[in-house]
C-alpha cells in the first residue's frame, strides 16, 4: 500500500503576497527604464499602418502564449475601450480541427506556418509569441511569414531567442522568469490594443471630415 504524500509548507500570508506584488512592480519599473517602450511604440506603428492599408494580423503561440494570442485577437476584433469597427485579427491557435489535423498528419512544428501560407498576403502582420523565443512552430511561422512578404512581430523574453533575427519588431520583455515575462506581455499587448484602437478612431474621424 502506497504511503500518502504529505506536503509540509509554510502558510501563505498577506506579507508574502505583498512581497510578490512588490517584486512584480519592480520588474515593471525596470522595464520602463529600458528601450522596451520604444519597441512597443514601433509595434503599434507597424500594426496600425497594416490595418489602415487593409491588411490583417495573424497571431499565434503555444500554451499561455496561445491564450495571449486569443486575447489579442478578441480585443482587436471586438473592442478594447471604445466602440469602433472591428479590426482583422486572426488567432492561429483557435481552429482545433486545423491545428490537430496538421499536427497529426504532418508536423506540429508546422501548424502555424501552414496557416500563414494559407491566409497570409504581403503586408499582413505575423505576430509570434514565445517566452523563450525558441518554440519551433513559432520560429517556423515567422520564417514562412518573412518569405511570403509579411511584416513580423516577435514577443519573447529578454534573450529574444531565435525570433530576434526574424522580427521586424522584437518585443523582448526584460525578464527571465516565465511568470514575469508573461505579466509584461499582458501589459504590453493591452497597451498595443489601446493605442491601435485610438489610431483607428482618429483615422476614421479624419476620413469623415468634410472637405473645405
Amino acid at each position: 500500500m502506497k504511503q500518502a504524500l504529505v506536503l509540509r509548507t509554510t502558510p501563505m500570508t498577506a506579507t508574502h503576497i505583498r512581497d510578490l506584488f512588490l517584486q512584480i512592480s519592480q520588474s515593471f519599473a525596470a522595464m520602463a527604464a529600458t528601450e522596451y517602450p520604444a519597441s512597443v511604440a514601433a509595434a503599434i506603428n507597424l500594426l496600425s499602418a497594416a490595418f489602415q492599408s487593409g491588411r490583417k494580423l495573424l497571431v499565434f503561440g503555444n500554451g499561455g502564449s496561445a491564450s495571449d494570442a486569443e486575447h489579442i485577437s478578441a480585443e482587436l476584433v471586438g473592442r478594447f475601450l471604445v466602440e469602433r469597427p472591428g479590426l482583422p485579427a486572426i488567432c492561429l491557435t483557435s481552429n482545433a480541427a486545423v491545428v490537430t489535423a496538421w499536427a497529426n498528419d504532418y508536423s506540429y512544428d508546422q501548424v502555424f506556418s501552414r496557416q500563414i501560407q494559407a491566409f497570409g498576403v504581403p503586408g499582413d502582420v505575423a505576430w509570434g509569441i514565445s517566452t523563450s523565443g525558441a518554440s519551433k512552430n513559432v520560429v517556423a511561422g515567422l520564417q514562412t511569414a518573412r518569405a511570403a512578404g509579411l511584416r513580423t512581430i516577435g514577443m519573447t523574453g529578454a534573450s529574444g531567442g531565435s525570433l530576434a533575427s526574424l522580427s521586424d519588431v522584437l518585443l523582448a520583455a526584460p525578464a527571465t522568469a516565465t511568470p514575469r515575462i508573461q505579466e509584461i506581455h499582458l501589459v504590453t499587448y493591452h497597451a498595443i490594443c489601446e493605442a491601435v484602437e485610438r489610431v483607428t478612431i482618429q483615422s476614421a474621424a479624419s476620413l469623415n471630415e468634410p472637405t473645405r
